[in-house]
């Protein structure tokens, strides 16, 4: 059985998987599980769409069609990062873009490649599953927060069922396309996606680990 230290410490986003299908009951107990995430007044303020099958198919053309049209992207509910983000964080998310693709075998400044990479988003790297997360506009920052304790759950449950997953903002820049494709109402806000599915482990792209920083930098004991 795998601890809730290892899960943990083995998570990461995985970016290559293999055409292996998901048994849809393991999908169900690990999202009923994930479902025991707390959330203030036991609001359980998420909603989860499960994309199989046909369906997957149907989505996974459609982005091959909205990419090709409107590389752009669409109008999107809310934005990735502050625009005025310190350098502090601006170097961690670019050491964090060179060092996947150099797992990747693509050069930092080749704009092609990069945007070739960066399409597989779309294809769920390969995964066979999609799960895509929304949640009330009326909904504020704390609900948003245990939203995300519900997609932690997900993502460490399926490490303890020899599962991998991906989040994916990538998904918010089609908003617009995945609020029509999932037939969501207009109060909903899309919030992202996640691939699910069982790691290609000879992959070189997924070998990457991303660094934390030491204790000393963020934490402060109060005696």
């Amino acid at each position: 059985m795998t601890t809730v230290s290892e899960a943990i410490l083995s998570r990461r986003s995985i970016r290559a998987f293999l055409d292996k299908p998901v048994a849809p009951d393991l999908i169900k107990k690990i999202i009923t599980q994930s479902a025991r995430a707390p959330s203030g007044g036991n609001l359980q303020p998420w909603y989860v769409d499960v994309v199989t099958g046909d369906s997957h198919k149907k989505l996974l053309d459609l982005m091959d069609k909205k990419i090709a049209d409107n590389p752009a992207g669409e109008t999107r509910d809310y934005d990735f990062y502050p625009s005025d983000l310190p350098d502090k964080y601006t170097n961690r998310r670019r050491a964090t873009g060179a060092g996947l693709y150099e797992a990747m075998g693509i050069a930092y400044d080749d704009k092609l490649a990069r945007w070739d990479a960066m399409k597989l988003n779309w294809e769920f790297f390969g995964a066979p599953v999609g799960l895509f997360f929304s949640i009330d506009k009326f909904m504020g920052k704390n609900q948003w927060c245990h939203l995300g304790m519900l997609m932690q759950n997900i993502s460490l449950l399926a490490i303890e069922n020899g599962l991998a997953t991906c989040m994916q903002e990538a998904w918010a820049v089609y908003s617009e396309t995945m609020h029509d494709f999932l037939n969501l109402p207009d109060e909903r806000v899309f919030y992202c996606g996640m691939a699910l599915g069982y790691e290609d482990k000879t992959a070189q792209v997924n070998k990457f680990i991303t660094e934390r920083e030491k204790l000393v930098k963020f934490v402060s004991f109060i005696d």
